[in-house]
């Protein structure tokens, strides 16, 4: 980008400072550095400023801390822009219409201004402020001047470019707002539109958090789940645990990936989870599922019990760094994969465990009124009413065992490597079937598959299982209540540590044996 003239653009200076907050718990090292006690308001054009803000994806390396991004620009929705753009043109509701009738002259008294008032908040970076390894160039540094007495922003350049190298970042970094600059992106003729902006000065990352959730989330009831996606760094801040509405979205979150797993034809789940939690239906209700999806990955870590991971898909200890970005519909993928492969993997086995389920089936079919509702194409190893992990304590059990493993070998198996897909359809069925092909690519995948494969030598008959022994089925007793729920976690990794290799290590690691 070659040198060009400044630009200086008025600004209003805010002083918002009380001297209570001085006494702030400010920590640098929490991502909470003390912040300027003001923010500055201006306007500019709205395709100036979307070019000086980033919205060109920005590229992770070397699995760097999740908990250094917002993360916003991944979750991208183009309807919804594309939507806004058509809005800021005309209006609503003309901007609801189809294209057919926008052209047409028949509704044209349904156009309306199409302002949109409130204002764009963002971060200026500062010198040395880093995002995944990269700075801003100094030439390319905003910075705020003194011009005869007023408080001027200066703009490097007075003709702008979008394309930022990934070694290279804008000086303009998006808290709220960018949907509304994506609405800008290639609407031409609205090139002179101005938005009003809020900017703060090298605001620390957490306190971007910190707005993001008093700006979308406190006041408005909008899906809470949202901050899962657009915010992976609210998935750690122990500020937000005080909070009930931070406890509602991550069952939210538990909820929709329950319903995927209910839903998504190629899950082994598929119209197999009890959703309106019907006596006559023998699958694990939706209510188990969610508290044990909230229990395992979508569980926050907890300062209090640091001995204990938290979820892949909640959040993790700043010691621990990397908080994964997955999107909604890669989370629900990597469930789906994962039930796949432990289906798969005993679908294979001829453990004496599985191949008496098996004969138990075969024989309960011959019997008309018992076999009702089974289906004889499925693997009773798998389904049947009497194997463990057809019920809630199997199915708290896989996922315990599976969430604790990734979560403690994420940095090693670089999860945080494999990316949302900003061109995915809203659609999210196709979206996650699009995330289930790209993560069998990914290196990782063939580690789901063998801690799956490990699994099945493990005894999953329950103890209604007939023919057990009755020492066999004793042992199985326990298994039952709430406390079956970390006794067969325990007993899983117990199993897993009598291998060699990484996995059985792994395990010994979480039962505290190494």
């Amino acid at each position: 980008m070659s040198t060009r003239q400044h630009s200086l653009v008025p600004v209003l200076k805010v002083r918002q400072w009380l001297p209570g907050w001085n006494k702030i718990d400010f920590d640098s090292d929490e991502y909470r550095s003390k912040p300027e006690k003001h923010f500055y308001l201006f306007s500019l054009s709205a395709r100036e400023l979307r070019s000086l803000s980033g919205i060109a994806r920005r590229v992770a390396k070397d699995a760097t801390p999740r908990t250094k991004d917002l993360g916003i620009q991944r979750q991208h929705d183009s309807k919804r822009s594309e939507e806004i753009s058509r809005f800021v043109e005309y209006g609503f509701p003309w901007s609801t219409l189809s294209e057919t009738k926008r052209a047409s002259t028949n509704f044209n008294n349904l156009r309306k201004p199409g302002w949109l008032p409130t204002a764009i908040v963002l971060n200026i970076l500062t010198k040395g402020d880093e995002r995944y390894g990269s700075t801003v160039a100094n030439s390319d540094l905003v910075s705020l001047v003194d011009v005869n007495g007023t408080t001027q922003l200066r703009l490097p350049y007075d003709t702008w470019s979008s394309d930022w190298s990934p070694k290279q970042l804008p000086p303009f970094e998006v808290i709220d707002g960018q949907h509304r600059l994506w609405a800008f992106d290639s609407a031409t003729k609205l090139k002179d539109f101005e938005l009003p902006v809020v900017a703060f000065v090298g605001l620390d990352i957490s306190w971007q958090a910190y707005l993001f959730w008093t700006i979308n989330i406190k006041p408005k009831r909008i899906n809470p789940s949202l901050a899962f996606d657009l915010y992976p760094l609210l998935r750690s801040e122990n500020w937000l645990e005080q909070e009930e509405s931070h406890i509602v979205y991550r069952e939210t979150r538990a909820q929709e990936l329950t319903e995927v797993l209910w839903s998504f034809p190629k899950s082994p789940w598929y119209d197999r989870i009890n959703m309106l939690g019907e006596r006559n239906n023998r699958w694990v209700t939706q209510s188990a599922w969610i508290k044990s999806l909230s229990a395992t990955f979508v569980r926050s870590w907890d300062s209090r019990h640091s001995k204990r991971s938290g979820g892949l898909f909640g959040g993790r200890s700043r010691q621990e760094g990397e908080v994964l970005g997955w999107s909604r519909a890669q989370q629900a993928a990597f469930l789906i994969f994962a039930w796949r492969q432990f289906r798969a993997a005993i679908s294979a086995t001829e453990s004496e465990w599985a191949e008496d389920l098996r004969e138990i089936a075969k024989q309960t079919a011959s019997q008309s009124r018992k076999s009702k509702g089974l289906d004889p194409r499925k693997d009773f190893a798998f389904y049947g009413p009497h194997s463990l992990i057809t019920t809630d304590q199997g199915v708290r059990g896989f996922l315990h065992v599976l969430n604790d493993i990734f979560y403690f070998r994420a940095g090693k198996l670089n999860l945080g490597d494999w990316r949302p897909d900003d061109r995915l359809s809203s659609d999210l069925e196709s979206t996650v079937e699009s995330s289930l092909k790209s993560l069998q690519e990914q290196k990782f995948s063939s580690f789901v598959t063998q801690v799956c494969e490990r699994l099945v030598s493990f005894d999953w008959r329950s103890s209604s299982a007939p023919g057990l022994e009755e020492e066999l089925r004793r042992a199985k007793l326990v298994f039952r209540g709430s406390g079956g729920y970390k006794e067969i976690r325990i007993q899983l990794l117990e199993h897993l540590t009598k291998e060699k290799g990484e996995i059985a290590g792994v395990a010994k690691r979480l039962l505290g044996q190494t």
